[in-house]
């Protein structure tokens, strides 16, 4: 079973979860990160380093964002991996009410 990054990183990219991850099992795309479900080994460093809690593990995905686990195993092999901490995306969509200080 894996973590799965789900809609509240959806232009709200922030970086900080990647630098945990001992794997590198994140990789980026144009919105937001993915989590390749193949290379992660369920260690749970992430979740709690995402400022606006987008990492669930499977199980325990929101209904309504199923659908992102089908989306982060399609696009993870098709992005670039990322473990370095880089500035963070706040589009013009991102719900920054989310974050966390």
């Amino acid at each position: 079973m894996a973590h799965v990054v789900a809609e509240p990183c959806f232009d709200c990219k922030y970086t900080d979860c990647v630098v945990v991850c001992p794997v590198d099992c994140f990789y980026e795309g144009a919105q937001m990160l993915y989590i390749h479900p193949d290379e992660c080994i369920d260690c749970e460093a992430c979740v709690p380093e995402c400022p606006v809690e987008a990492i669930f593990l499977e199980d325990n995905l929101p209904e309504e964002w199923k659908d992102f686990t089908a989306l982060n195993a399609e696009m993870s092999p098709q992005s670039p991996n990322i473990n370095e901490k880089k500035d963070a995306l706040e589009a013009e969509s991102c719900d920054k009410s989310r974050k966390r200080s």
